[in-house]
């Protein structure tokens, strides 16, 4: 049985799908590559669209890959463009995983844990199901280091509001500074932090970063939930999606992601 529910703050709006299908392994676990080899099993924990997934399992075929991901409308989408010989799907809760102890070589989890209620749970049941020496790779942004160029007082105020939204829904979307303390205190001893970044700065990459953010404020749970709890009216949030679009048409625009990222080894 799930431990919790939990809220997850973006939806699965088209708008954040789309975004999250154009992550890749490349661009969104490098850290983990190097460590990965054919034959590895392998279980990619909140897989979204799979697009990261796939990538995995190509590296470690013909390895066993599982992508999971507690919603099933999502996973429909990824069963159909994202087949491998070595990749199922199956829907299940980061807090009670439907793996068997000691069983899995690698767990992998990208912008899981910042939208979880209690992190270090989640983690020990990640521990548990690796087998001894395995590897956990978890990757979380952090919304307060997030910076850009221009300045302005509305994305500012998106990052605020994003903020709070997060918290009242349980999460933690400062998540990244905090992974080497969660990984620790769930139990794993042997442990690597670092950092990666995004960075959007050709005008197809702000074209696309703020068009995706500006219909996520309009249109996605992100925005449902900030009038919901009271914390935004509608005017509020089509005045903060302009404002990405008006980021995006400045030539000097420029907007950096940063992560935290954690390897640990079950010992």
């Amino acid at each position: 049985m799930p431990r919790r529910e939990e809220t997850y703050t973006h939806g699965h709006h088209d708008s954040v799908v789309a975004a999250h299908a154009v992550r890749t392994a490349e661009n969104s676990a490098a850290y983990l590559l190097e460590h990965l080899r054919p034959g590895m099993s392998v279980l990619d924990v909140g897989c979204g669209p799979g697009t990261i997934t796939v990538g995995l399992a190509d590296r470690v075929a013909p390895g066993p890959v599982v992508g999971l991901d507690r919603d099933a409308g999502v996973l429909r989408r990824t069963r159909s463009g994202a087949a491998r010989a070595n990749l199922r799907y199956a829907v299940g809760d980061v807090y009670a995983l439907p793996v068997a102890t000691a069983s899995v070589d690698v767990v992998h989890a990208h912008q899981v844990l910042q939208h979880l209620g209690d992190p270090v749970a989640a983690l020990r049941e990640l521990h548990r199901v690796l087998r001894p020496g395995g590897l956990l790779a978890v990757r979380d942004a952090d919304y307060a280091a997030m910076t850009w160029y221009p300045e302005d007082a509305d994305l500012t105020g998106w990052n605020d509001l994003y903020h709070r939204v997060a918290r009242h829904n349980g999460g933690e979307p400062d998540a990244g500074r905090r992974l080497h303390a969660w990984v620790r205190a769930a139990g794993f001893t042997d442990v690597a932090a670092s950092a990666g970044t995004w960075c959007f700065t050709t005008v197809h990459e702000r074209a696309w970063w703020a068009g995706q953010w500006a219909e996520r404020v309009r249109q996605s749970a992100l925005g449902e939930q900030a009038v919901a709890q009271g914390l935004a009216e509608p005017a509020d949030l089509e005045r903060l999606a302009e404002a990405w679009l008006r980021w995006a048409a400045a030539e000097d625009g420029w907007f950096v992601v940063l992560h935290g990222q954690v390897l640990a080894r079950r010992g």
